[in-house]
């Protein structure tokens, strides 16, 4: 049954227009996996994709040094097909690309193009000049190759970037392209024990009489025999065995009793043994083995070609005819059995806190906040930010499980980016207005209030009531009638002061629009003048608190108390009072003087000019007879100057 249904496959294929023996020659180059194939033809970037894969491929790939001398043998063998061509330089395209829109990357070895198809960026890169700056159009990249040399594999040919061409206008020097051609698995080539000749059609229409490796589903075509008298015989490349490709054929091919095995050692992979009637057999060197195809051996030992890659070690199965790949602790078999992949431990959680993957194993670490801690302590411990010495705050730290916070006292706020200052609250200029019925002293991390003179701060620390003695009564309070020293007048009723914030260390004069009336005609200063000081001098008082003190005349005001004046003797008071008064009508005077002397100089400008506008008088000619003046009054030496109104 399977060999009527390789038959059947045969006959099939042998129905191809690519199955044909006299089709012509091509540039292929196959090995591992891929074949490449290179072709002449002024198309576009476009036009040469499609052309590849209309056969099942597409634009060359060459993400390595051994890739590229893979591509490097293709082109060396079309150049071989063709006489050499005019043109020195040539260009092929190959599938690298960068799309409209996406501009250049020159931190990436690949500068932003990509290979078609996908896949990851490589680190392999053979640019012949720095990539052009581009992000309106679409760029492809080709190989630029010089037509005139032969390739050589000490000069991979360089990459090229530019515009990818259209039908119309495929590009400059652009000679052909370059395609690639991936399987599944690979045949090894033939080996004939008599004359004849192979002729190889790969599933991409490429014909080839000389290939390292056939790709899975291609045909043979083995002619036997010179040119006279020929048979011709038709192999197929499958897939015997998973992952095991091999012919449909056994024993020598084209073997002759006239050449024996002094034919190319009789088509044997190892030993050739001739019979006495000319015949002859293929055999094995000791520790391999004859496979079913009669030709070709095997280690008895399958690991001994070494299948497992990295770190994968092979192990033989029972009788030596099978092996696997196995892999050490903390890596697992790849998809294709013969190496080995990392495992990601960290999926399982292994560690307390944070986990991070190495190649093969893995490592706990601690979160931000924490440290490795004992073994008594467990895998992670919290760090005391508050510690003594270390602590970030400018007041108080709190430490926190992995973390900690900052905290003001009384009077202060958090500042800074990080929140570790403390920044003092001014109170006496907070959003409520002043917190102080009069003066108002802020200072770090507090304030006081105080009192202007003649009021002094009540119990709360925060008002102001009329000092013990004080001329000055609180608002709405009865007016003292007066002793008969000023006529029995009444003393004018005063009103509470308001409120006045005072800078940190500096003491502010009080505005007169917010003085006590019986004081409001007059600045009040710091200090009595020596010379009106009363016998009994002011009693100086300090009100009791924390945060609020009154300030009395004759005292800096300090940051966290105040002295208010306090006077018992009410002759102070009154002295006091009579020498504000007699200040005030002295300067009322004064300015009264200025103000009329500034007045007759006016009138006396303005008559002299009048004089000199009127037209003159014919009386003015006469000499007039002076008379005998009358006796008069004495002049008064502030009467008013002849002439003038004043």
């Amino acid at each position: 049954m399977a060999t009527s249904t390789h038959l059947l496959l045969l006959l099939l294929l042998l129905g191809q227009p690519w199955a044909t023996a006299g089709a012509s020659a091509e540039a292929v180059v196959c090995a591992d996996n891929a074949c490449y194939t290179a072709h002449w033809g002024k198309l576009s970037a476009d036009e040469a994709q499609q052309h590849c894969s209309k056969n099942g491929g597409k634009l060359a790939t060459v993400k390595s040094e051994e890739e590229a001398r893979r591509v490097q043998r293709a082109l060396a063998q079309l150049l071989s097909l063709q006489a050499p061509l005019a043109v020195r330089m040539g260009k092929f395209w190959i599938g690298l690309q960068r799309e409209k829109g996406k501009c250049l990357d020159p931190s990436l070895p690949l500068k932003g193009f990509s290979w078609m198809g996908g896949g990851e960026d490589t680190l392999y890169t053979n640019w012949h000049k720095e990539a052009r700056n581009s992000c309106i159009s679409k760029r492809c990249v080709s190989l630029l190759l010089d037509l005139s040399l032969t390739p050589a594999t000490s000069r991979l040919p360089k990459w090229s970037e530019g515009p990818c061409g259209s039908p119309v206008s495929p590009g400059s020097n652009i000679e052909g392209f370059v395609c690639k051609f991936s399987f599944k698995g690979m045949c090894r080539p033939l080996t004939l024990g008599g004359p004849g000749k192979v002729t190889y059609s790969t599933p991409f229409q490429a014909t080839s009489s000389s290939l390292d490796a056939v790709p899975f589903a291609s045909i043979a075509n083995v002619a036997c025999g010179d040119r006279n008298e020929s048979t011709s015989h038709y192999f197929l490349c499958k897939e015997k065995e998973p992952s095991v490709f091999d012919w449909n054929s056994s024993g020598p091919l084209c073997v002759s009793p006239d050449y024996g095995c002094n034919f190319n050692n009789g088509g044997c992979q190892q030993a050739c043994f001739e019979g006495g009637d000319g015949s002859f057999r293929c055999g094995c060197l000791p520790g391999f083995r004859l496979l079913d195809d009669l030709v070709t051996c095997a280690s008895r030992n399958p690991c001994s070609s070494s299948p497992c890659v990295g770190e994968a070690t092979c192990v033989s199965a029972p009788h030596g005819t099978n092996y696997t790949c196995h892999c050490p602790q903390g890596f697992q078999v790849d998809e294709s059995q013969l190496g080995c992949v990392d495992v990601d431990e960290c999926q399982d959680s292994p560690c307390a806190q944070a986990c991070v993957n190495t190649h093969g194993s893995f490592r706990c670490e601690c979160w931000v906040g924490y440290e490795p801690g004992s073994p008594g302590e467990g895998a992670c411990r919290d760090v005391d930010e508050c510690a003594l010495g270390h602590s970030p705050c400018t007041q108080h730290c709190t430490n926190t499980d992995g973390s900690f916070h900052c905290s003001c006292e009384e009077g202060y706020v958090l500042a800074g980016e990080d929140g570790t200052q403390c920044q003092d609250v001014d109170e006496c200029a907070g959003p409520g207005g002043s917190p102080c019925d009069n003066l108002c002293f802020n200072s770090q991390g507090s304030f006081s209030c105080g009192c202007l003179p003649g009021w002094e701060l009540a119990p709360d620390g925060v008002s102001c009531i009329t000092a013990p003695g004080s001329l000055v009564p609180l608002a709405g309070a009865p007016q003292e009638e007066d002793d008969g020293e000023r006529g029995g007048s009444a003393m004018p009723s005063a009103t509470a002061p308001s409120p006045t914030r005072v800078p940190e260390g500096s003491f502010e004069e009080v505005p007169a629009s917010r003085r006590p009336s019986l004081l409001s005609s007059t600045p009040i200063t710091s200090a009595l003048p020596e010379t009106l000081a009363p016998s009994g001098a002011p009693e100086v008082r300090v009100s009791p608190g924390t945060h609020h003190a009154t300030a009395a005349p004759g005292e800096s005001v300090g940051r966290d108390s105040v002295a208010t004046q306090s006077d018992d003797s009410t002759d102070g008071q009154k002295l006091l009072l009579f020498y504000i008064l007699g200040t005030v009508v002295a300067i009322l005077l004064l300015l009264a003087l200025a103000l009329g002397l500034l007045v007759c100089r006016r009138r006396r400008a303005k008559q002299t000019e009048k004089k000199e506008k009127m037209p003159p008088n014919t009386a003015d000619s006469y000499a007039w007879a002076s008379e005998r003046a009358e006796s008069r009054a004495p002049e008064n030496q502030y009467s008013p100057t002849p002439g003038t109104d004043c």
